[in-house]
């Protein structure tokens, strides 16, 4: 027995997970490998999240995690030496130790959290089409909507703008003139039907769609302020990693916007972190309770995403470990990417239970020791299987163990200590209260009226392309432009202006499409130079 073995607990450089003939421990610099938990209802799955996401915690690395049922709150206040908690903690060569974690909790309907908003811009026409489960000719037209919303500066933000935006696109058949004057929306119509037939009926599928994704709250969660990402990824005073816990009880009664708000977290944490390559431990780890919401009825674009996603944001330093019942549920080229695994109990009672059983077994490195199959369903509560990446990634064999006692309460929290860690939260004030700016249904309702104001040059810029880029990049700049406000091209254009900023000064407007384009590569650089540019220079 090592000295490490005497007194077990987490290290510097790993997780002390749980122990049987050998102990487990998850590696913090092989965690952004990803992982799974999986098991029936009732056999730790909840328990065994906890206790990594303490140790996470306690090694400096934010944790964000979907709490279903309520019951992982309990990691924000003191653990309670509770005697079947100190009993196990004995067995295990552990001295329970009692703790607390700094907690910040969100949620989506702004109840038991701070409230979570995007704007219509970010989550984008593909999550969004997601969300309406649109057939693939109405999510054609709600491409359509973003594109002419992008060349006409048209800001996305929330429900109404994207509802004004699909009526102003929708063809008037009882005008026989499409001059402006005459239908000041006859632009966006014309740009509109020049991508293609935009039919009224398949328009008012899109909004009878949108009708119910507004009764299951979804106005509440696209506006402003939008969610600063980094507002994850922060540490308190000691250096641990905070908690972030999304309340999602009421969430999940509506699955589609409870898996697609995930994984626009996760698409926009790879879009905004930017590569980090192999770290001693995560930027962050995401934990998505009821993982197979993600994947049921996805089409196939939607799944490239997941995978690519899951893949890819490996090297930006973040860990995803998704918790499900079946390992079924997740689809096998994403299953190939989760390196992590915590098995609890399976029951076989039905042929898809022993299917998923076989599985798991499958998924596990052998262990001549133990039949896997047959252990899976014999696991007690708090027990699991357990492969772990060790060495050079390569997975441990399949040991059996007992999970070992959070830290923390186990269990929900009481509306009193919700209320008191609301109150000492360090995001307090900053998305509590809603913000109604103006965007595109302000903008269409003042075409309507003859109100719209025209695009003039600034003083001194003449009228020339130097003087236009530089009203562009005052615009990025200036303080009154807000994150989610901006087109998509503005958005990509933000990011990169601080690069090219120096040769629009020096009088390089020719070149700066290119050199945009040359740093971001590809499409990107298209859409920036269409977007940003293209549009603001043709006004």
């Amino acid at each position: 027995m090592t000295a490490q073995d005497s007194k077990l607990g987490d290290t510097d450089d790993k997780i002390f997970v749980g122990k049987g003939d050998e102990q487990a421990w998850l590696t913090l610099a092989l965690a952004n490998r990803h992982g799974l938990v999986t098991g029936a209802t009732g056999t730790g799955k909840t328990v065994s999240l906890q206790v990594m996401a303490e140790g996470f915690a306690r090694a400096g690395v934010p944790v964000f995690a979907a709490d279903i049922k309520g019951d992982l709150s309990g990691i924000s206040q003191i653990g309670e030496p509770k005697d079947f908690i100190v009993k196990r903690a004995t067995e295990m060569g552990l001295t329970f130790q009692p703790d607390q974690f700094s907690t910040v909790f969100w949620d989506v309907f702004g109840e038991q959290g701070h409230p979570v908003r995007a704007t219509v811009t970010e989550m984008g026409p593909l999550l969004l089409a997601r969300m309406l489960d649109l057939n693939d000719v109405q999510e054609g037209v709600l491409n359509v909507a973003f594109r002419v919303a992008d060349d006409n500066g048209l800001t996305l933000i929330d429900m109404k703008d994207l509802r004004a935006l699909l009526d102003a696109i929708v063809p008037d058949s009882g005008r026989k003139s499409a001059d402006a004057q005459e239908d000041p929306l006859a632009v966006i119509r014309k740009a509109a039907q020049g991508f293609g037939n935009v039919t009224k009926a398949t328009v008012g599928t899109i909004q009878r769609q949108l009708l119910v994704l507004e009764n299951q709250g979804g106005t509440k969660f696209f506006g402003e302020p939008a969610l600063a990402l980094k507002d994850f990824m922060k540490t308190d005073r000691d250096g641990r990693g905070m908690v972030n816990i999304l309340v999602a009880d009421k969430l999940l009664q509506s699955p589609r916007l409870y898996a697609t708000f995930l994984l626009w977290m996760l698409s926009e944490l790879f879009e905004q972190l930017p590569e980090a390559g192999d770290l001693p431990k995560p930027k962050l780890v995401f934990f998505f309770d009821e993982a197979h919401l993600l994947f049921n009825d996805a089409p196939k674009a939607l799944l490239d995403k997941i995978e690519q996603v899951v893949r890819l944001i490996r090297s930006k330093g973040v860990g995803v470990y998704f918790v499900t019942q079946n390992p079924i549920d997740v689809p096998d080229r994403v299953l190939g990417q989760l390196g992590n695994r915590v098995q609890h109990a399976l029951r076989a009672f039905t042929p898809r239970d022993q299917k998923a059983v076989a599985a798991a077994a499958q998924t596990f490195r052998p262990n001549p020791k133990l039949d896997t199959v047959k252990v899976i369903t014999e696991l007690g509560k708090g027990e699991a299987m357990v492969s772990f990446l060790e060495g050079n990634g390569t997975p441990s064999m399949v040991e059996r163990v007992m999970i070992r006692p959070p830290s923390a309460r186990i269990g929900a929290i009481t509306p009193e200590e919700r209320k008191a860690i609301m109150a000492a939260s360090p995001v307090k004030g900053k998305y509590d209260t809603a913000v109604d700016a103006e965007s595109a249904y302000e903008m269409i309702q003042k075409r309507i009226a003859g109100t719209a104001a025209t695009v003039e040059v600034p003083a001194g810029g003449g009228g020339g392309v130097l003087g236009q880029i530089g009203s562009i990049v005052g615009t990025i700049f200036g303080t009154n432009v807000k994150r989610g406000r901006l087109s998509t091209g503005q958005v990509i254009a933000r990011d990169v202006t601080r690069s090219v900023t120096n040769q629009v000064i020096g009088g390089m407007a020719a070149n700066i499409g290119k050199s945009i384009g040359g740093q971001l590569g590809g499409s990107i650089g298209r859409t920036l130079v269409r977007g940003a540019l293209g549009g603001l220079l043709r006004r």
